[in-house]
Formats: C-alpha cells, structure tokens, sequence
C-alpha cells in the first residue's frame, strides 16, 4: 500500500526530487515568484528551471509543504507529488 507523506524539510524535498532526477522549476505568473513544479525531464515549454535557493525561498515565501510518495501501490519508486497550503489538514 502506497503511503503519502507531507514535509518542510528543504534536505528532504531535494533528496527525493534528485533521487527522482528531477530538478526544481517554476511556471512563472505575474506576480513575483510563480507555481514550483519538480521537473523530471519531460517537455514541458513553460517550465522554468531554477536554483534550489529561490525554489525554497518561494516555497517558504508561499508557507507551502510538499505532499509526496515514496513508492507506487506496485512497490515502485513514485514521482507523485504535490505542494499544499502548510496549514491544511489531512
């Protein structure tokens, strides 16, 4: 059974996405910042790469968490994840 889990941890969030390959990136808006998204290398034409440094600096900014899975139903690595409010429950 797949479990997901919710963290802060900047160590942890990078750990995961790089033992993903993936790499920070954000789809820029009109404010400041944009909406993060993890890029694991598919085309994706409005995905912006980042730093890790502003990655987290927004992410802090936006008081997110990062929802995510380690492994499928299946027992396979996942790449399931998602940034959520810090402050929602369940």
């Amino acid at each position: 059974m797949s479990e997901s889990k919710t963290t802060t941890d900047h160590d942890e969030i990078r750990q995961w996405a790089e033992d993903r390959g993936g790499r920070p990136a954000a789809i820029r808006t009109k404010g400041e910042g944009g909406i993060l998204r993890i890029d694991f290398g598919e085309p994706e034409e409005e995905f912006e790469a980042i730093e890790w440094d502003e990655f987290f600096r927004i992410f802090d900014e936006n008081n997110l968490a990062f929802l995510y899975q380690d492994e499928t139903g299946g027992g396979k690595t996942s790449r399931f994840n998602k940034f959520v409010d810090r402050n929602q429950k369940g």
